[in-house]
């Protein structure tokens, strides 16, 4: 490599992970971060479709910074030789650090726009939706997401096992920090547009290939858009998604239940109304199931088998629950989703969640009940009480959506 070269590429910042209130440099008005590794087979290709976009919507008014951690493949090296292909690209090669986070922040660091924002450089991210994500800034979004997790979006081929792990780190995630997780559909994206000052002299302090969570829990963040997006699958390359990456996911939660006070935001937000109507349809539900039991066990009647009994009251019980809470509780949200593949996707998470809750029922029930309190009926409560607010909160974010968007 000669000096020239050398020399063509950005400076890696060191220090903090802190964004400047103001570019040091001549604004322009997007930047578009692209962390990389091991890309060589795609780089060229996604510099290519963004750039066709992009000379469309805001000619000569963005740039792309292709920040690499040293790839193997050389993906550095091929993206600095399109610099002169492309003169709004410019690329840093990190040698002393690694990972996609802290890689994304410093390519803000060195970045001239007003607005953020960051793409994966495998094409797992389909670069149309830039174009959905700039309207929405451009109508009064501070942060812009690209959600699998909305009208629009899905995944295109992921197992079984991939779709409940991400599933699961999103429950997981509205159980440890509802404030946060619980302003997107998709807490995961790593496709996402941010104002500058929205994130600006803040120190960011990410865990793993996430930065969603961070830029939400400690930016200064009013107004949040999202924009479905089909999640594809690679062509080229192998997939960086491991099991380390939900564990760093859950560290990170963690980190920011600790670090921020969300406490507070979580209960003045919480939706006191709606969580009325969900305990009275679940009243209702005691009743229908007491009903059926009845009907369906005892020896006047059919003379059922107590325990199939007790499995057709259930089910039919929680068939009630989901008719009121469709049709009252979440009434605003079902009146936008209401084809019948849209209803029947909901009454299975529904199912799905009341299971869930039943077994956290009976867990808190023991637990409380031989370490707590020796009662079995104020354990009983209390593992009701518990379970009821698991069932609404979960079903608030994942059977009936009512994300923070504007």
């Amino acid at each position: 490599m000669n000096i020239n070269q050398t020399s063509s590429l950005l400076p890696v910042p060191s220090g903090t992970l802190q964004i400047p209130e103001s570019p040091s440099q001549e604004l322009v008005w997007f930047s578009l971060i692209i962390p990389t590794y091991n890309e060589a087979a795609n780089i060229e290709k996604i510099i290519q479709r963004l750039t066709k976009l992009l000379d469309e919507r805001i000619p000569g008014n963005y740039e792309f910074i292709v920040v690499d951690d040293n790839s193997p493949d050389g993906t550095w090296q091929i993206a600095q030789s399109l610099m002169q292909q492309y003169p709004q690209l410019q690329v840093m090669r990190r040698q002393d650090e690694r990972g996609l986070s802290s890689a994304v922040i410093r390519g803000w660091q060195v970045a001239k726009g007003t607005l953020l924002g960051v793409i994966d450089g495998d094409l797992q991210h389909p670069p149309h939706v830039l174009l959905q994500l700039l309207d929405a800034i451009v109508k009064g979004a501070d942060l812009a997401v690209a959600s699998r997790h909305i009208d629009g979006g899905g995944v295109s081929s992921w197992s079984l096992i991939r779709r409940f792990l991400s599933r699961g780190a999103q429950v997981l995630g509205l159980i440890i920090l509802p404030s946060v997780v619980g302003r997107v559909s998709d807490p995961m994206s790593g496709y996402f547009l941010v104002r500058r000052h929205s994130i600006a002299n803040v120190t960011l302090n990410p865990v793993g290939y996430k930065i969603l969570l961070e830029v939400i829990g400690r930016g200064q963040i009013k107004q949040i858009a999202e924009v479905g997006y089909v999640f594809c699958e690679r062509k080229q390359g192998e997939s960086k998604v491991t099991w380390k990456q939900y564990l760093e996911y859950i560290h990170h939660l963690l980190r920011l239940r600790l670090s921020t006070g969300h406490i507070g935001k979580f209960s003045q937000n919480f939706p006191v109304g709606r969580f009325v109507r969900f305990g009275l349809v679940g009243l209702s539900g005691v009743f229908v199931d007491m009903a059926v039991l009845y009907l369906l066990s005892d020896p006047t009647t059919l003379g059922l088998p107590l325990t199939r009994s007790k499995i057709i009251a259930g089910e039919i019980a929680i068939f009630n629950n989901f008719l009121w809470n469709d049709a009252w509780t979440f009434a605003d949200v079902a009146m936008q989703q209401n084809s019948w593949r849209q209803r029947c996707k909901r009454f299975l998470k529904f199912n799905i969640i009341c299971l869930a809750g039943l077994v956290l029922n009976v867990l808190v029930l023991n637990l409380v009940f031989n370490f707590v309190i020796r009662n079995p009926y104020v354990a009983n409560l209390i593992a009701i009480a518990i379970a009821t607010v698991w069932n609404f909160w979960v079903n608030l974010k994942l059977s009936w959506r009512v994300t923070q968007v504007k």
